[in-house]
């Protein structure tokens, strides 16, 4: 029976039977400001993901998420704590991870299947599999005949697709995105969650999705646990367990009953933040749409 399980979440992560593909311990990210003061991005943060697990971590802007996610991909380092990878310190990027930026970051010099291509020689792949993997994946994701376009000729939505063929063409363990469809209209953006939950439900093997967003419906459609932060410093609030079948759609009552109570919660972390007068501006950028 589907079922939706909110806990609060405590200083140090859950216990579990299993052994945790991503394991966050008490992270700490802070940097400087352009007047010199420290500001603390993200307080003493703990988490963990498994194997297979589709995990969406939500809060207002200015909470952290990106530094939590880059961190996560190797391209920045905690100011104090632990983020583990199989049981390993992050060091920096590898294959083992791919990332689905909010700007597809595709080279415009190349064709589509030449951008899927380049990140398949990455990795060592062979010349000749390289070609008929970047086209089975553009087909996949519905870009089978523009394969040999330029990046511009697609629309915002079509890179996005394209971008989503790179990372899965060369088959990380674990994808990340930070807020990839957020820049998107409504229609494109809906597309692309089809496109995300398709994948899930036709992956070979266990793979591991860790997202950031601010948007309520699109966690509550895709993830299995949405793990809710505060307004800056940004600090784990609660945990929601989504126990609906995929594929999910908008409308159905367990995704509207997640996206009620996410929304509320963030609303009243959003006017405690306000209330308080946080030193630093609390953006009110939790979309619901």
């Amino acid at each position: 029976m589907s079922e939706v399980i909110t806990t609060e979440v405590t200083p140090t992560a859950a216990p579990d039977d299993r052994a945790p593909k991503i394991a966050v311990r008490d992270l700490v990210k802070t940097r400087r400001s352009t007047r010199g003061s420290i500001v603390t991005a993200v307080d003493h943060v703990s988490f963990d993901v498994h194997i297979g697990e589709f995990v969406c971590l939500l809060g207002p802007s200015g909470c952290g998420k990106t530094s939590i996610i880059n961190i996560l991909a190797g391209l920045d380092e905690p100011t104090s704590g632990k983020v583990l990878l199989d049981g390993r310190p992050i060091a920096g990027p590898g294959p083992d991870r791919a990332v689905l930026f909010q700007e597809p970051a595709l080279f415009p010099w190349l064709s589509v299947a030449g951008n899927v291509e380049l990140a398949l020689k990455l990795i060592g792949t062979s010349p000749a599999e390289r070609a008929a993997r970047a086209r089975t994946w553009l087909t996949n994701v519905g870009l089978g005949s523009f394969a040999d376009v330029q990046p511009h000729e697609l629309s915002a939505g079509m890179r996005q697709r394209a971008q989503l063929a790179r990372a899965l063409a060369t088959d990380p363990d674990v994808l990340l995105g930070d807020e990839p469809f957020g820049a998107l209209d409504a229609q494109a953006r809906e597309l692309l969650q089809d496109e995300v939950q398709r994948v899930l439900l036709e992956r070979e093997g266990p793979k591991t999705f860790f997202f950031v967003t601010h948007n309520v419906r699109e966690a509550a459609l895709l993830a299995d646990r949405v793990l809710v932060m505060s307004a800056a410093p940004g600090r784990l609030l609660e945990e929601v367990r989504i126990g609906a079948p995929r594929p999910r759609q908008l409308d159905d009552v367990l995704v509207a009953r997640v996206v009620s109570d996410v929304h509320e919660l963030l609303m009243r972390e959003v006017a405690r933040a306000r209330a308080e007068g946080s030193d630093r501006p609390i953006v009110q950028e939790v979309d619901d749409r």
